[in-house]
């Protein structure tokens, strides 16, 4: 006898779904994250100083910018353990009170300083006060020291990271194995506002710093995938 079409068409509808329910009864997978930290000594420091004036006329603006970065880069010259370098220059017009007219000109330029020598640094940063804004301090690791400190709390979340999965994979009396794992790091470092020329008592006085410490924290997530 031959088989009849709805039984052919039967037959084939098991053999499509029978894969399917094999996947979906596939290993069960948990999703799960640890952290850790460590410090890194805070031995970069980098300084962003402007120099900025008015005028009507641009063309003298320019010429009295240029002179007060031309001599804070003549400043900086026999501080050798400090990297300076110009960041940008920046022109824009400046209204009368009703906004119909430009009254004059305002022009800002910026350098900026680098340096693992802290106290070269603050140095510097104090003779450059004289003529000079702070725009911002930032004490943060050398690219070398934040990468030591990455590693040792990379170790330390991934160890966390199979703590946590032993223990939820023992709540559930499984065995497990990883099946992906990421890793993200994230850091803070100190900011110091920005301070007035004004507020530097003597010619050559250097300006505050402390370097301090920042906490370097790896988040480790991944995958697990529990067997019998």
């Amino acid at each position: 006898m031959k088989p009849s079409l709805l039984g052919l068409l039967l037959a084939a509808s098991l053999l499509t779904t029978a894969p399917l329910l094999a996947a979906e009864s596939g290993p069960t997978t948990i999703e799960l994250s640890a952290e850790a930290g460590a410090k890194a000594d805070n031995d970069l420091g980098r300084a962003q100083l402007f120099f900025e004036a008015q005028d009507k006329d641009p063309s003298a603006l320019a010429s009295r910018v240029n002179a007060a970065i031309a001599d804070a880069l003549e400043t900086a010259k026999p501080h050798t353990a400090v990297t300076t370098s110009t960041v940008g220059s920046h022109t824009y017009p400046v209204h009368s009170s009703d906004g119909r007219r430009v009254e004059g000109w305002r022009m800002r330029s910026t350098l900026e300083l680098e340096s693992r020598d802290i106290a070269a640094l603050s140095a510097l940063i104090g003779k450059l006060q004289q003529t000079m804004m702070i725009a911002s301090v930032r004490m943060q690791p050398a690219p070398d020291t934040r990468a030591q400190a990455a590693n040792v709390a990379a170790v330390d979340a991934i160890r966390a990271f199979e703590e946590r999965a032993s223990v939820l994979a023992n709540a559930l009396e499984k065995h497990y194995r990883i099946r992906h794992l990421s890793v993200q790091h994230a850091g803070s470092m100190p900011v110091y506002p920005m301070m007035r020329a004004s507020a530097m008592a003597a010619e050559d006085a250097s300006a505050p710093l402390q370097g301090g410490q920042s906490e370097i924290t790896v988040t480790v997530s991944g995958t697990i995938e529990l067997i019998e």
